[in-house]
């Protein structure tokens, strides 16, 4: 079946803005790009392998591997510096913002190292400037950015926005969007934002797969508190993707140490 021609353009616009942007940028947190194929109407890109497969997976029962929490706020604090790393403009001279960030497009290596992956709708923002308005809201239902989708105003937030879903997705186990619960119940952030700071309604949303032994009261507290930062309506009012990475070494360090895992193999970085 051949593409109309309107989705033809939107998908090699995407090839050549993946091809681009990967081909200028290397961090241990973005996927690898090995090489791509544009053979007439076929196009190709070639990753590195990883081994894991995606975020999601693990989270919905498909992966192999249960995730504890050392290994959940690793996989965080990861993509949280791939982010940053967008966003602090120092590889192409001007930021960059995912537009597309979620828990499909966060890709495991044999270590569980995070890779954020598929750049097809990322924007390099105008040089000096804050916000890009776009003519079409582009992206994941779910983890779209209120202000973005009701102006048309791009920004750097609106990815911190989208990262904090992933938070709720990794604290909760539950899906951005479950079109099979009822129609209050289908949007996670509209269904846990309010009782994030709630000790109490927290621990009843917390996943119950989560092994009991490997997380403190306080560090899923302060993960929470970040996420709802992270989900707050005004952009403005979220934080920027360096103070996530902070908060998240800081969250796993005291996690670590609290439960006596030996600190030799938390590795500080920067």
């Amino acid at each position: 079946m051949e593409l109309p021609p309107f989705k033809e353009a939107q998908g090699e616009r995407e090839f050549r803005v993946e091809v681009d942007i990967l081909s200028r940028l290397s961090h241990p947190n973005l996927v690898s790009l090995i090489g791509y194929c544009a053979d007439g109407k076929h196009r190709f890109l070639v990753y590195e392998y990883l081994q894991n497969g995606n975020l999601q997976d693990h989270l919905n029962g498909i992966g192999e591997v249960k995730m504890d929490w050392p290994l959940r706020l690793k996989v965080a604090h990861g993509a949280a510096r791939g982010l940053a790393f967008l966003h602090s403009s120092s590889a192409v001279g001007i930021p960059i913002v995912h537009r597309d960030f979620k828990s499909t497009n966060i890709l495991l290596n044999a270590n569980f190292d995070a890779k954020i992956s598929d750049f097809g709708l990322a924007k390099l923002m105008p040089e000096g400037q804050e916000t890009y308005l776009t003519a079409r809201v582009l992206g994941t239902f779910g983890y779209f950015d209120p202000q973005y989708t009701s102006t048309g105003k791009l920004t750097l937030q609106s990815d911190v926005y989208a990262f904090g879903v992933v938070l709720l997705e990794l604290l909760t186990g539950r899906r951005a969007v479950d079109l099979s619960q009822g129609p209050s119940d289908q949007n996670l952030v509209l269904q846990v934002r309010h009782i994030m700071n709630d000790w109490k309604k927290l621990r009843k949303v917390i996943d119950p797969e989560l092994n009991r032994s490997s997380y403190t009261r306080e560090s899923i507290a302060t993960f929470a508190n970040l996420a709802s930062r992270c989900v707050r309506i005004e952009s403005s009012e979220r934080p920027s993707m360096i103070e996530c990475v902070n908060e998240l070494q800081m969250i796993r360090y005291t996690n670590s140490r609290a439960l006596g895992m030996p600190l030799h193999t938390f590795k500080i970085v920067k």
